[in-house]
């Protein structure tokens, strides 16, 4: 048997060392673009010799201060987003050169406003259906209008042949954390929740493209092996969860930590939301035009913010057979209304399938830590 917890602690040494890895990246004078949302076309950053980073947005911390300028009955993940670049407490944000965001909800939107007073905010304008060539012929002009600002902004040229080897790059990224993910297909689950979130972490904040998916794919073929050989890390009776919803992070653990806990017994196989199945999912196609096959692929990212999104209905009802999931947890931020509104469709086409469903809504706060716990223990007693 292999033993893998080495592999897990050095991960999570990685991801706490990654505000000084980003400090060693700007004093190389390497292009630091701070990013927000799954939309942003890394490919083009990667292009254009810069680093891509996901800026602080999981804390309750910085909230307080952040509720002095915006309304309080605002997303938590909006509020920290920005309490973050107000009190400088991200060392991403602190060292990015630049923002790079998108028009997805008015919250986001409006927000960056502030955020151009404090640091360069560059804004994508994001179509809201994927219907039509419209939408496609605006969101291929945006991500053009992109390539030339990176371009002029950092004195590059983004060549053809550098967006391929980008699009390559990325595309490897994604599959070998899809294959971390699919170990969720094995009858007997080998990973955790938690494990599943350092994963995803270790893939955002670890900046050596290679030597991360060198390590992701090692862990996932010693899993294999263990599997194989008769390890069972997790009790095979444990109820199988599939999170959907809002973006998940450090202070959304306790929703994990309740499903997981010993009074429960579930455990969490998936997470289609973003930043792990929702964007890694789908490939930028490596034969068609860089520019098109890169809007195609972020356009048609099953968000809330996209009506209609029958996309996301699909993407759920495939991992749930695949990671043989007994329900669906829908995690919704507190003021997210896209996510909180598209409940109800996803409720009604899960249990139109026969598939065990329920929401919740919640905040950064851990004050609903027991309310979770009992909410989910009831879920499960009933799968």
């Amino acid at each position: 048997m292999h033993d893998i917890g080495p592999i897990f602690e050095m991960m999570r040494n990685e991801v706490a060392m990654g505000p000084i890895h980003i400090k060693e990246i700007s004093e190389k004078g390497i292009p630091i673009i701070g990013t927000y949302c799954t939309y942003t076309p890394w490919e083009l950053i990667n292009a254009a010799g810069g680093i891509p980073v996901s800026l602080c947005s999981t804390s309750e911390k910085p909230i307080g201060e952040a509720e002095k300028h915006l309304p309080r009955n605002l997303c938590p993940l909006i509020k920290s987003s920005y309490g973050h670049a107000l009190t400088d407490t991200c060392p991403y944000f602190h060292f990015c050169d630049m923002v790079l965001g998108e028009t997805t909800c008015d919250g986001k939107k409006k927000m960056y406003e502030y955020l151009r007073e404090i640091k360069e905010t560059y804004v994508m304008q994001l179509p809201q259906t994927v219907n039509g060539l419209n939408s496609m012929k605006m969101w291929k002009d945006e991500i053009l209008l992109l390539k030339d600002f990176l371009e002029s902004k950092f004195n590059v040229e983004i060549t053809g042949e550098k967006l391929s080897a980008s699009i390559k790059q990325r595309n490897e990224i994604h599959s070998t954390m899809m294959g971390f993910y699919s170990l969720a297909s094995l009858p007997s689950p080998v990973l955790t929740g938690k494990e599943i979130m350092l994963g995803s972490d270790y893939l955002k904040f670890s900046f050596d493209y290679e030597r991360t998916m060198e390590v992701i794919r090692d862990l996932t073929l010693k899993l294999k092996e263990n599997y194989a050989s008769g390890e069972r890390r997790i009790d095979p009776s444990a109820k199988r969860i599939l999170i959907t919803g809002c973006p998940m992070g450090k202070s959304l653990e306790k929703i994990v930590d309740a499903i997981e806990s010993k009074e429960n017994g579930g455990v969490v196989v998936g997470f289609e939301n973003c930043g792990n199945l929702k964007c890694s999912s789908s490939l930028v196609d490596e034969y068609s035009d860089p520019i098109d096959a890169i809007a195609d692929k972020y356009l048609n990212i099953p968000c809330s913010v996209m009506s209609p999104n029958s996309k996301r209905l699909e993407l759920i009802k495939k991992y749930v057979k695949e990671y043989r999931a007994d329900g669906v947890i829908d995690v919704i931020l507190q003021a997210c209304h896209t996510y909180a509104v598209e409940s109800h469709s996803v409720r009604e086409n899960l249990n139109k399938s026969g598939i065990p469903y329920m929401s919740v809504e919640t905040d950064y706060s851990q004050g609903d830590t027991g309310q979770l716990a009992t909410r989910f223990g009831a879920f499960i007693e009933m799968l």
